[in-house]
């Protein structure tokens, strides 16, 4: 099955490219950008040798969607899909600082939570919490935006501020996007039967000097969702939770010996394991957009891509 691993287009007007760890973002004529979701994985900010078939495809989906579906209460960077692919959207300077917001004591705040941390990003966590037990309210824990790979790092509130990595009133106004976002990702969720648990929101200015949403948005490599039926059940047992995120990803990493240390070597992921991945990407798609997830052809995914990019440029 063919899969996107790297991109190497040369679109009308490109001026440069950016290659993240799952997207690459061309910079056409100093006005646009196209975003192509790769279907590369990434856990533990590593970069998986072998790619997952449409996962590219899924976030991009749902990102569209969900920023559509939000576009009411925060303003967005996106204008067009042109391919399953990849969105286009306004030219953006980013913000660099992830806003990671959390509504549940799970991941990577559980993980400090047991190492005996009750501060994460500046951010008191209660005494007394199971693992995945709801805050009494969701906190914002922002980690500062790694570039190439390199580890996110977690940061507070007044490190960013001291620092000047962000202004103060313009991080007013990305706490308070990220604090509307998570609450309609929340009822979204709720609609579908899920729990949006935690996830992240970047943000960038435009060239007129607007804060948009950019990037994805409420996607399995963002978020972490629960399935709320059994849930509270599942707490009082103190059983694990059914969930829908990437975290299955990261667990089966650490059981096999990697968290993404130095000296630590990535364990061989078979087809099996490729395959189990993808569908539990497209059962995500599924559960959250209420959509059946309909595959696009990937015989030359490739050329797919890059003919329907250039179309849409060369008709703007």
């Amino acid at each position: 099955m063919n899969t996107i691993n790297e991109t190497s287009f040369n679109f009308p007007k490109q001026k440069s490219v950016y290659k993240g760890k799952v997207r690459e973002v061309y910079n056409i004529n100093d006005d646009l950008l196209v975003m192509i979701a790769s279907d590369r994985l990434s856990a533990f900010d590593v970069i998986m040798p072998r790619q997952i078939p449409f996962k590219g495809q899924i976030l991009n989906q749902i990102a569209t969607k969900m920023m559509k579906d939000t576009e009411d209460i925060v303003p967005n960077w996106l204008l067009a899909n042109p391919d399953e692919n990849v969105a286009v959207g306004k030219l953006c300077s980013p913000f660099k600082v992830e806003m990671v917001i959390r509504g549940y004591l799970s991941g990577h705040a559980a993980r400090e939570y047991k190492l005996g941390k009750r501060m994460l990003c500046g951010v008191a966590m209660p005494e007394g919490m199971e693992e995945n037990d709801k805050f009494p309210e969701p906190i914002i824990t922002p980690s500062t935006k790694a570039d190439n790979g390199d580890h996110d790092e977690d940061i507070s509130r007044e490190e960013i501020l001291a620092k000047g990595i962000v202004s103060k009133e313009d991080y007013e106004v990305l706490e308070n996007y990220t604090r509307l976002l998570f609450k309609r990702g929340t009822a979204i969720a709720k609609e579908r039967g899920l729990l949006l648990v935690d996830t992240k929101y970047e943000f960038g200015k435009t060239k007129d000097g607007e804060i948009v949403l950019i990037d994805e948005i409420h996607t399995p490599d963002s978020s972490r969702y629960f399935y709320s039926e059994g849930y509270q059940q599942r707490q009082d047992k103190k059983q694990k939770q059914k969930q829908l995120s990437k975290e299955f990803v990261r667990q089966w990493l650490i059981e096999n010996g990697f968290q993404g240390k130095e000296g630590q070597e990535i364990p061989v992921m078979n087809d099996a394991k490729i395959l189990e991945i993808s569908n539990r990407y497209i059962e995500l798609y599924e559960q959250i957009t209420g959509e059946t997830f309909v595959k696009a052809n990937t015989t030359d995914v490739l050329h797919r891509i890059e003919s329907n990019v250039t179309k849409f440029l060369n008709e703007r």
